[in-house]
Parts: structure tokens; sequence; C-alpha cells
């Protein structure tokens, strides 16, 4: 049997299988196909493959050398269905990135520093470009550290993920619909995309309080409402019929309680995300820093532009957002990557 040369990483609160793109089909269809073979899908265990069962652990990583000189790689980011044989290129993965600098370190397509290494990496699905840095002491990836984030046990070296130009990444404005606020059946939403096109609505507005375990939230009936809801919003984002998409996102909101400054409940695309992605967040405190704005009130904003602590099922994500005027400048998030295991990863006949 012929296998496929592989590192499966965890990148922030996600994991996936990173592959250079030379090491894969350059036919997307081929590609795809040998992906789920890889990950085990369609199967809700994904038992004769790497996947994990569920969203968060079954993601692909495409790395290649950079086309261009404003950045020193190129990432795509894959989603792949765990029940269903789907594969989606429609979103881009902020976790997921927290190891592509390391990654394309430990592949030999960017020099390692003495000290840090920095790579600025082209987020293939969205167009723009991301900056990772990272430790390298010694000129190798180090993956020990000390710093913990919410959701992965244990702690890492930091990973500094810095972002700029993510207005309209997927729909083309920071406001796809025109508006701060939307009525989407009766439901105020705000539609925002910074990096991730995200519907944030109010926990109360779909009968829930946005306190809830991820497990509580799959047996109340709330998929139903949630897809109808993203895929009515969809259409007014631009996005078309996102019925079969993972985008958009939907994110509820409620008044933290846990010292934080906002409490989330996010679905991917129905099913409850057991903690907030890295863009999504980014997009999700965009939103509850505009003014009017669903949520906003209440928004427990922490003073002098300090990062917005997101509650979620798992923690918190610290997110820190630099407007000029009403463009955003710069989004900043700090995540940890660990390497897994490097080798070959044998597809399913």
């Amino acid at each position: 049997m012929t296998g496929v040369r592989c590192m499966l990483m965890r990148g922030g609160t996600s994991k996936g299988a990173y592959f250079l793109a030379e090491d894969l089909p350059a036919d997307p269809a081929t590609r795809d196909d040998l992906l789920l073979r890889i990950m085990g899908t369609p199967d809700p265990r994904q038992i004769d493959g790497v996947g994990g069962a569920q969203p968060v652990t079954s993601k692909v990583a495409v790395v290649s050398e950079a086309d261009g000189q404003d950045h020193d790689v190129d990432y795509l980011f894959l989603q792949l269905g765990v029940e269903k044989a789907t594969v989606s290129d429609r979103q881009t993965c902020g976790n997921l990135l927290a190891g592509v600098g390391q990654f394309a370190v430990e592949r030999g397509l960017v020099p390692a520093g003495p000290e840090r290494t920095t790579v600025r990496v082209r987020l293939v699905n969205t167009g723009t470009v991301a900056v990772s840095t990272f430790a390298t002491p010694g000129g190798e990836v180090d993956y020990r550290g000390d710093t913990a984030i919410s959701g992965v046990p244990g702690t890492a070296a930091p990973v500094e993920l810095d972002f700029t130009e993510t207005e309209g990444s997927a729909c083309g404005s920071l406001l796809p619909t025109g508006n701060v606020r939307d009525d989407v059946g009766g439901i105020a939403v705000s539609c925002v995309d910074n990096g991730m096109p995200v519907v944030v609505a109010r926990a109360e507005d779909l009968g829930v309080t946005g306190y809830e375990d991820p497990d509580e939230l799959a047996d109340t009936g709330l998929a139903e409402r949630i897809d109808a809801l993203r895929v009515e919003a969809g259409k007014l984002m631009g996005l078309g019929d996102v019925s079969g998409s993972s985008v958009p996102k939907t994110t509820l909101v409620a008044a933290p309680r846990d010292g934080g400054a906002i409490c989330t409940r996010t679905f991917i695309p129905v099913k409850p995300h057991p903690s907030i992605g890295v863009l999504g967040g980014v997009s999700v405190v965009t939103a509850l820093l505009l003014d009017g704005a669903v949520g906003s009130e209440l928004l427990e904003a922490p003073a002098g532009g300090a990062p917005v602590e997101i509650e979620h099922p798992s923690g918190k994500l610290a997110v820190a957002i630099e407007f000029d005027g009403s463009r955003v400048r710069r989004s900043t998030v700090l995540r940890t990557a660990r390497k897994l295991f490097d080798g070959t990863v044998f597809p399913r006949p």
C-alpha cells in the first residue's frame, strides 16, 4: 500500500493533518478523495482513519512555497466532514494556522531564526496574509513552553498570530449586508466578516441561555433553528446557498459570568463547537465593538483597549482588535501548537 507523508499537529484547540502540496495529487477532486480516505470519512467515529470524530479534529492544512514576495508560504485549509463525505475550502482556520509556520520550518520551506522565527502565511482560502511568530532556540522549533490556552491540557510554547486586512475576507466587506443589525426570521442578528463570516445573535432569542454545555445544546432542537437562521443570513451576506457549507458560522452571545467580557456558544455549522475558532472569535469581538450591534449591550469591554476575553465552553480566548477610525487595523491572538507525529499515513483503500 502506498502512503503519504504527513504531520499530525494540534493547532490551538483543533487538530489536523498537515501536508506539503507536492505530496498530494494536483487535481482537487483526486486530492479530496484521498484526504477523505485518510481521515476515515464518512463514518461518525472515523474509525478507519486519523480523524477524531468531530469537526475540530477533521481538518487538513496544505502548505506550499510562496508564489509572491509579500509572504513566505501558502496555506490552504480544508474542512472535512465526519459523517458526510464533504470537503470544503470556503473558510480558513486560525487554529490550524498556529502550526503552519512550524510545519514550514520543519519541512525546510522557511529557515529558522536563532531564537524566534516569523513566518508570513498567505491564507489561500481568503487571500489575506497572517504573521506567525514562535520559538526556535538554536535554529530548531521548540514546542515546549509555559503558555496555557483554554481547551488544551498542559502548556506549550506561545504562538503569536497577527492578522491584517482581514475585513471582508469571504464576503467582500466587514458588514456584508450593509447593516450593523438585521432581522432574519424575526431574530435580530449582526453579520460580520473580519476573517470569518459570522452571524451573531443573542442566545435568549434562540430559546437558550447561552451557558449550556455543548452536549446539552445538541439535545434542545437548536440545530434546526440555527440552520434556518444561517441559511437565510448567508443569502443576505452574499454567500448564496450555504445549506451545504460550513460558513457562515453562528455564534450566540450572553452576558459574561466567569470574569470574561462576553459568553459565547458557536456552531460548525450547526454542531456545537467545544470552544470557539480563532478567526470566528476575531469576527465576534469585532461585531460586539461596533455601536448598535446585536449583543454589544452585553459586552463588558475592558478599559484601555486591552484584549477582550471571550468565554466559551472550554474556557476563554483573548482577542485584541485595533481600529483605525471605523476600519479594523489589526487583530492579535495568542495560541499554542504541538507536533504529534511525523511520518507516513496510509489511506483506506
